[in-house]
């Protein structure tokens, strides 16, 4: 009898139709039935000895909510006997509804019951905080959607219970170490990560949109064309790749993709057209590989009047040296089409990039005097010490492409401005392990006009992971004024040209396990930070920090 490993998660919903996705033990019918009526079921497909299922589910009226339970071979699996968790749900938008869309990013797993937790209470997973909160009151306010950010799981820092069931497996002297090493060691960090009970319950009724960053492969993962040829000279890196890219297709992406968008996906069709569809999507792996601009991993997702773009800002990148881009130029252009298309139908437009646009004026400043240095402004022994640097410290933000970060501005500016221009355009980010809101403004001559929307950076991270002292210091320094002005001499003495916008926070720092949610009805936005804190008895809870109108 087939048996449920992993999930169920609600991926996609909209007025009548929704996803789930599922894990069985051994191939079967997976088959969702809500209580108000809508159903679907789909045959489980093959990857590398797992069995997954992406479930359409139609049928449903809009503006209800629907508990459902999952079968498998017709046997239900979900819920769980003796859950002491309320029912999972489906909740269809109605036209005109309040959007309510909560983010983070950077979360490792809670670690097992009993366990003390180094970095703190998980703003998910604990005592009143979001799974707790919704579990206890059903009726309360709920995200229409979590969009996680990056940093779904840490293939490159396992946790003390990974590495013993590493050790347990093979040899950990050996490359890469304690660091996951194949597809098998992959699925582990899932479930550690999602069988968690609370988190498996949230992830069940509140539907999620998911993007990989860096620590989903490896810290810095595309950093520069020399750090990938430094890569590709490592005999673990191709298996540690290509297994990081067909994990993700997955647990993560596959669920990012609308009932209608599943239905042409090449590749879902390609693995389940066979009994076995590990090569198929290895296939798939190896050409994102090497062929970046071949597949696209950013997508759009729309919620009534709310527009999403998620934009994938890793596996996109141009890294030759003499023409470095955040996105490569199919990619830009998608962005470009998904932002300007049908404006007017949509009020506010968030853009999901995992690394911020706006930071730190002197994180700014040093990645752009940084690329300036690499790309030779200033001689061959300073591009050698840039590289070196540039791999040390982690300068790879949008700053450190200074043409896709001028390109992305000009782009923002353009699409929120003039007739059927929407109310906000927010870039949401998380990866720099504080949060903060940061606004720019428009102040040079030759700069694009002020957008007539309002524009702003909102930044959450992380979820649940560690802040160490010298970060809260060192971004602290960053936005100080003293900060600002160490900043300008590095971009003198990087010989670069000066961003065409100012910014300034107006929000932050503020450090800890923490989670955003934006409230977004017709053209009015508000913004809600909440961060997890321990209480005595080693309870902790969800503290609002700051709630603010951004636009009336």
């Amino acid at each position: 009898m087939a048996g449920l490993r992993l999930g169920p998660l609600l991926r996609y919903v909209d007025g009548s139709s929704a996803t789930v996705w599922v894990e069985a033990s051994r191939p079967c019918t997976a088959e969702v039935r809500c209580a108000g009526g809508g159903r679907g079921e789909a045959r489980t497909f093959q990857i590398a000895g797992h069995h997954y299922a992406l479930i359409p589910v139609t049928g449903l009226t809009p503006g209800t909510a629907s508990a459902y339970e999952v079968l498998l071979d017709g046997t239900p699996v979900w819920p769980l006997p003796g859950s002491a968790f309320p029912p999972s749900e489906i909740r269809t938008p109605a036209e005109g509804d309040t959007v309510r869309v909560a983010f983070g990013s950077c979360r490792w797993a809670a670690p097992p019951a009993g366990e003390p937790d180094p970095v703190g209470p998980d703003a998910l997973d604990t005592l009143d905080t979001l799974a707790a909160r919704l579990a206890a009151q059903p009726g309360a306010d709920r995200p229409d959607v979590l969009l996680l950010l990056g940093d779904q799981v840490y293939a490159d820092e396992t946790s003390k219970a990974t590495r013993r069931w590493l050790a347990a497996r093979r040899n950990l002297a050996d490359p890469p170490g304690d660091q996951v090493a194949d597809y098998e060691e992959y699925t582990h960090l899932y479930d550690e990560s999602w069988l968690d009970p609370e988190i498996r319950w949230l992830l069940s009724t509140v539907p999620s949109c998911m993007i990989f960053d860096d620590h989903d492969v490896i810290d810095d993962w595309n950093t520069s064309e020399a750090w990938l040829a430094d890569m590709r000279a490592t005999p673990w890196w191709r298996e540690r790749i290509l297994s990081g890219l067909m994990s993700y297709w997955v647990h993560q992406h596959l669920g990012n993709l609308s009932p209608a968008e599943l239905a042409a996906d090449p590749v879902h069709l390609a693995v389940r057209a066979t009994p076995d569809g590990t090569d198929a999507l290895r296939a798939h792996a190896a050409r994102a590989d090497q062929e970046p601009a071949a597949v696209r991993w950013s997508y759009r997702r729309d919620f009534g009047r709310v527009r999403v773009l998620m934009l994938d800002t890793r596996a996109a990148r141009v890294l030759d040296e003499g023409n470095r881009s955040m996105l490569d130029p199919g990619e830009a252009e998608w962005l470009r089409t998904q932002a300007l298309d049908a404006r007017g139908s949509y009020d506010h437009l968030l853009i999901g990039t995992s690394l911020p646009w706006l930071l730190p004026h002197l994180v700014h400043d040093a990645e752009s005097w940084n690329a300036a240095l690499c790309g030779g402004a200033r001689g061959n022994r300073w591009a050698r010490f840039g590289e070196r640097l540039r791999q040390r410290a982690d300068l790879e933000h949008w700053a450190a492409f200074p043409s896709s970060f001028e390109a992305l501005t000009r782009l923002i500016a353009e699409m929120g401005a003039g007739p059927g221009a929407p109310a906000s355009v927010l870039v949401l980010s998380g990866d720099v392990h504080h949060a903060y809101v940061a606004e720019p403004s428009w102040p040079a001559p030759d700069a694009p006009a002020a957008p007539d929307a309002r524009v702003l950076q909102l930044t959450c991270s992380p979820v649940h992971n560690s802040v160490p002292r010298w970060i809260k210091l060192g971004f602290r320094f960053g936005w100080s004024g003293t900060g600002r002005a160490l900043g300008r001499w590095f971009g003198r003495h990087g010989r670069g040209e000066r961003p065409s916008i100012d910014w300034r926070r107006t929000g932050g720092p503020w450090f800890g396990n923490q989670l955003m949610t934006l409230t977004l009805h017709g053209r009015s936005a508000r913004l809600r930070l909440d961060r997890a804190r321990a209480r005595r008895g080693g309870k902790a809870r969800l503290e609002t920090v700051a709630e603010s109108a951004l636009t009336p």
